[in-house]
Parts: C-alpha cells; sequence; structure tokens
C-alpha cells in the first residue's frame, strides 16, 4: 500500500468534499432568495377627475398624493409597507365614482383617497362606508358628505356650509348697500353654495337684488351678462367651476359689463384665470387658508418648486389627505382600515396643514376659509382678511 499516494488522494478527496458543501450553501441561499416574497406593499385608492370639466382640480389632488406616496415610501411606507397607487377617472360623475368605489372593493382597496367633487364622493362614500374602507377626500366641500357621521369618511378639505358663511359676511360687511346676485349653474355644488351664501346672508339682514339658475352655455352667458347690466348689478356670486366662471366673467367684460365677481374654491385654478383673461384681476374667491404658506409645508412646497411645479389650489390638500392616512396607519401599526379610521378619529398629526385631528363627523380641525382676490394670474389673501 503507497502511504504517500494515498494521503494525497485524501486530500483532493476531502478538497472535492468541501467544494461540494459550499456549492450546496450557495445553490440553497440562491433558492431561498428566489423564493422569499417580495417587499409587502399596500395599495391606496386616488380617485379624481382625468376627463371633464374638473381635470385641473384632479391634477392638483394627484400630483399632491404622487408626492406624498413618494416622501412616505422613503421613509419606510404605511407601516413598513411600500405604497402603490391605483388612480382611477370618476369624471367627477356620481355614476363613473360608484363604479370607481366598486372596483377599489373588487379589488380589495381598503384606503381610498378621493372624490373631488362632492357629488362623487356623495355616491362614492355610500359605498367606502358599506364596506369599511376608508375615504378622506382633499376637495369635496359638501357639509352632507360628513354630517351622516360615517365612521371611515373623512375630508382635510373645508365644508360648502362654512364657507356660505364667509361669503355672506363678507358681502354684507363690504357690500350691503350695493346691489347683489347670487348666481348658480344648476350643478349640485354651485346649488348648495348659492343656497348657504343667500341664507346666511339673509340672517344676517341683508337682501340679495336677485337669485338666479342659469345653464351655462357662451349663449347663455352672454344673455345672463345683459340681463345682470340691465338690471344695474353691482356685485355678482357665483360658485361655478373656473371654466365656466371664467368663461362668464370674459364675456361680460366683453359686452361691457364689469361688476365685483365673487366666486368660491371652485375656481382656485390657474385655469380660471387662463381662460377669464384680463378680467380675472380684482375678483374675489373663498378659498381654504393657503398652506404653501405654512412653515409645516416649506419643503413640500420646494420640492414642487425643484420640479417647475407650483404647489397651488388643491394639491398640498392631496399631499396632506394621503400624509394623514400614513401618518395614522403608523401610530396604529396597522394597514387595517378600521385602525386606521380609529386613529384618525381620536389622534392628532403633523402634517403640511399644521397639527391637526378629525371630529366625529370626519371633518379636519384645521383652519377654515379666507378670502383672496385675484391679480395678474394669480390669487392672494385679500386685504382685511
Amino acid at each position: 500500500m503507497d502511504l504517500g499516494k494515498g494521503a494525497a488522494g485524501w486530500e483532493t478527496g476531502d478538497m472535492t468534499v468541501r467544494r461540494l458543501l459550499v456549492l450546496g450553501t450557495l445553490l440553497t441561499g440562491l433558492a431561498m432568495v428566489a423564493a422569499a416574497p417580495a417587499a409587502a406593499e399596500i395599495t391606496v385608492g386616488v380617485a379624481v377627475p382625468r376627463t371633464g370639466p374638473y381635470v385641473a382640480v384632479g391634477e392638483q389632488v394627484l400630483r399632491g398624493v404622487q408626492a406624498a406616496a413618494r416622501d412616505a415610501n422613503a421613509r419606510g411606507g404605511l407601516d413598513g409597507q411600500t405604497i402603490v397607487l391605483d388612480v382611477q377617472d370618476d369624471s367627477c360623475d356620481s355614476n363613473q365614482a360608484v363604479g370607481v368605489a366598486n372596483h377599489y372593493v373588487q379589488a380589495n382597496v381598503r384606503l381610498v383617497v378621493g372624490h373631488v367633487c362632492s357629488n362623487a364622493s356623495l355616491a362614492a362614500s355610500d359605498v367606502y362606508a358599506a364596506h369599511g374602507i376608508v375615504m378622506i377626500t382633499a376637495a369635496s366641500v359638501a357639509a352632507k358628505l360628513t354630517d351622516r357621521s360615517l365612521p371611515t369618511i373623512f375630508r382635510v378639505s373645508g365644508r360648502d356650509d362654512d364657507q356660505g358663511k364667509l361669503s355672506a359676511a363678507i358681502l354684507a360687511e363690504r357690500f350691503r348697500d350695493r346691489r347683489i346676485a347670487i348666481l348658480n349653474d344648476l350643478s349640485p355644488a354651485s346649488r348648495q353654495l348659492a343656497a348657504a351664501t343667500k341664507d346666511n346672508l339673509n340672517r344676517i339682514g341683508v337682501n340679495e337684488a336677485l337669485f338666479t339658475a342659469f345653464q351655462a352655455s357662451d349663449a347663455d352667458d352672454a344673455a345672463l351678462a345683459d340681463r345682470l347690466k340691465a338690471a344695474g348689478i353691482d356685485v355678482v356670486y357665483y360658485g361655478g367651476d373656473a371654466s365656466e366662471m371664467g368663461r362668464l366673467v370674459r364675456i361680460a367684460a366683453e359686452r361691457g359689463f364689469r361688476p365685483q365677481w365673487f366666486g368660491t374654491s371652485a375656481i382656485a385654478t390657474p385655469d380660471f384665470a387662463k381662460i377669464a383673461g384680463g378680467a380675472s384681476n380684482g375678483v374675489l374667491m373663498t378659498f381654504y387658508l393657503d398652506p404653501s404658506r405654512k412653515p409645516e409645508a416649506q419643503s413640500v412646497v420646494a420640492a414642487f418648486k425643484a420640479q417647475g411645479i407650483d404647489a397651488d389650489g388643491s394639491m398640498i390638500y392631496g399631499y396632506a389627505a394621503l400624509q394623514v392616512l400614513v401618518a395614522a396607519g403608523n401610530f396604529a401599526h396597522s394597514t387595517d382600515a378600521a385602525a386606521i379610521a380609529k386613529a384618525l378619529h381620536s389622534e392628532r398629526f403633523d402634517t403640511v396643514l399644521g397639527t391637526v385631528g378629525f371630529d366625529a363627523k370626519g371633518d379636519i380641525t384645521a383652519q377654515g376659509y379666507v378670502l383672496y382676490v385675484w391679480r395678474d394670474g394669480n390669487f392672494t389673501p385679500a386685504k382685511g382678511n
């Protein structure tokens, strides 16, 4: 027996065994990596109008939500899960909004930022409430939305009855001795804002000279402008959206009628000034406290500006809507809709709107509406606010 050869043979065999063990370990590790689940994700629905007359507001809200999702994911997501957005178009249509809500139910989406228009939010909220889905809107102002006290329905925007109170107070204070017209264009939001303003104005002891509804169109706008001019109207309050009010203001100016126009949060988009042109200068408007001026929002505003985007209108409110959902989920250490709704009702959170909470109805505790004036394509706080 050759001991040297045997010893050498044993060494060679030992090396082979070791290599096989290392290879086996590597293969096992690779198999474990391949079998490991992907990082956990949570889907949040975003229901906004991407078609129809309110596209501009929908785009503002969506950009805000997207930025909030990006920032939240950079900090660990919602309770450690990466936020993925499921964006759906409701066109601000009630029936389409219900369809979007049912899509989220079927897709097992439990958290939704939306909708934008009050009629869409009202219709969809019934579906969400019935299935325990948390809905938080960044723009719907109808008082009825939260007056039902549905436990999973919230808003970071204001209420139309509060807006109506402020509008009436401003009309009474600044224009008591002027001939005031209050208009609506038969849309739900416009009717509600006109009615709330009229009721509050009358309670103060001031009566409008004209309260009327009209069908918005170029021909009707021209006829309405002539009617208002003939009636000697000095101040026109109108709760129309940016495109319709912009068109009416422009057509009226072209026909030599330049009253003091007074709009609502529905015209808080650059589209209003683009459509109204120079006639937009001096138009008054009630809108939420400008969050872009708050210290808490400055980093977000700066990030938008770095992308060449002005954080105007409802953009910061879209950001806040998702931000507060994430904060509530992280507080509750849960992605469960019921746990998040409970946290929203019971706790306060630091957001771009300041430190806020929600009352029993689901309304936010942030400061409400203030008065703005349009100048050179932008709106700024009016003097005497």
